[in-house]
C-alpha cells in the first residue's frame, strides 16, 4: 500500500507535460467540423516519401482521446508511419458539446467520418487505406462497406465484434438499469462511469501499476512515459447518449455486431461483403478486446489477413515493443497496396 501511495503522489507531482500540439511540427488541420478535426501527419515524416504518398486515414475509438496514436515524439504511430514514407491522417472525434451530447453512431459514421473521408479524398487525389483502432474499427466498416471505390484497404487493430466472449458482456447487462438510469438523467455517459468500467475488468490494475511506478527514478524515459500514457487514460471524454446506448446495450449488451443486427444509415453490416483487403490485427495479451473477440472477423471477411503480435491492447501502439513487433511489419503493408483508382 505504501509503494502505491508512493506512485500515485509521485505521478501527480511529475513535472511532464506533453507539448506536441504546440509544437513546430504538430500536424495540419486538413479539416474540421464541430469538436472533430481532421490532422494530417504528412509533414512530419523526416524522410523523403514516394510522389505521391500512400495515404493512410486512422480512426480511434470515440471514448479515448485519439493522441494515443501521438503520444510523445518518440512514441508515435503517426510520426513514424510519416517517416517510413506514408501519409498519415488521423481523425480526432474531439469531446460532445451542444447537439453532439444527442449525437449516435449514425451521427459520427455517417457524417462526421463520411465528411472527414471526402477531406482526405480530395486532397490525397486518390483512394485511401483506412484503419480503425479498436472501437473505430467497427466505425470503419459502414464507410468500407458503402465507398469500396474510395477505400483501397482496410485495417483492424484490436478490433470487438462478438462481444459476449469475455467477461464484458456480463458486467454491462448487470449494470444495464444503472447505466440508463443515468443516461436518461444526464444525456451522456460521463467519462467517470467510462473509467470505471474499464476497472472493472483488472480491479487490482491500478495497484500493480503505480507500485511499480514507484520504483522507477523520475527522470528516466521509462518514468516520463508512464506518466505520458497514465496522463492519456486519464483524459477520456463523455459518450453521448445514444452512442453509449447503441454500444454498452446494443453492442455488449445484446451482441447486435455479432447477431447481424447493428445497422448504420439504415444499412446492415456485414463483414463478409467487404471487398477490400483488409488486416486484421489480433494482439494476444489484449485484455480489452479478448483476442476470441475479434477472432470472428477473420472468418467472416475473405480477404482478411490476420497478424497476432505478443503485445497488449494499449502495447501495440505505446509500448516499446511495439514499432519493432507492429509498426515497421504495418508500414510495409501499407506501401505493397498502391491504391486503385
Amino acid at each position: 500500500m505504501a509503494e502505491f501511495l508512493a506512485g500515485i503522489d509521485g505521478y501527480r507531482q511529475h513535472p511532464y507535460h506533453r507539448g506536441l500540439e504546440s509544437a513546430s511540427d504538430a500536424p495540419d488541420v486538413l479539416w474540421q467540423h464541430g469538436s472533430s478535426r481532421l490532422l494530417d501527419y504528412g509533414r512530419c515524416g523526416t524522410s523523403a516519401t514516394v510522389d505521391p504518398a500512400p495515404t493512410v486515414l486512422f480512426v480511434p475509438s470515440l471514448i479515448n482521446r485519439a493522441y494515443i496514436l501521438d503520444l510523445t515524439r518518440d512514441r508515435s504511430l503517426m510520426r513514424y508511419l510519416a517517416a517510413s514514407g506514408i501519409r498519415p491522417m488521423l481523425l480526432d472525434w474531439g469531446a460532445p458539446v451542444g447537439s453532439e451530447r444527442d449525437f449516435g453512431l449514425d451521427d459520427y459514421i455517417a457524417g462526421r467520418l463520411d465528411a472527414a473521408l471526402d477531406a482526405a479524398l480530395d486532397d490525397a487525389g486518390q483512394p485511401v487505406v483506412l484503419a480503425g483502432y479498436c472501437m473505430g474499427g467497427l466505425l470503419v466498416m459502414p464507410a468500407c462497406l458503402a465507398r469500396p471505390s474510395d477505400i483501397s484497404a482496410l485495417v483492424l487493430m484490436a478490433t470487438p465484434w462478438d462481444f459476449h466472449t469475455g467477461s464484458q458482456g456480463d458486467i454491462i447487462k448487470a449494470l444495464k438499469f444503472s447505466l440508463e438510469t443515468i443516461l436518461s438523467a444526464l444525456g451522456v455517459l460521463p467519462v467517470d462511469v467510462i473509467q470505471a468500467l474499464f476497472a472493472a475488468l483488472d480491479p487490482l490494475l491500478a495497484t500493480r501499476k503505480f507500485s511499480h511506478f514507484a520504483k522507477l527514478a523520475p527522470n528516466s524515459a521509462a518514468a516520463r512515459n508512464f506518466v505520458a500514457l497514465e496522463d492519456w487514460l486519464n483524459d477520456g471524454v463523455d459518450l453521448s447518449g445514444g452512442v453509449a446506448r447503441e454500444c454498452l446495450l446494443g453492442w455488449y449488451g445484446a451482441n447486435d455486431a455479432a447477431h447481424g443486427r447493428w445497422h448504420v444509415a439504415g444499412q446492415a453490416i456485414h463483414p463478409q461483403r467487404l471487398v477490400q483487403p483488409v488486416l486484421n490485427i489480433v494482439p494476444r495479451r489484449d485484455r480489452i478486446v479478448p483476442p476470441e473477440s475479434a477472432d470472428p472477423l477473420s472468418v467472416l471477411i475473405p480477404s482478411a489477413e490476420t497478424w497476432r503480435p505478443a503485445l497488449g491492447h494499449i502495447g501495440m501502439i505505446a509500448s516499446p515493443r511495439a514499432k519493432r513487433s507492429l509498426w515497421r511489419p504495418l508500414a510495409a503493408w501499407i506501401k505493397a497496396r498502391p491504391p486503385q483508382h
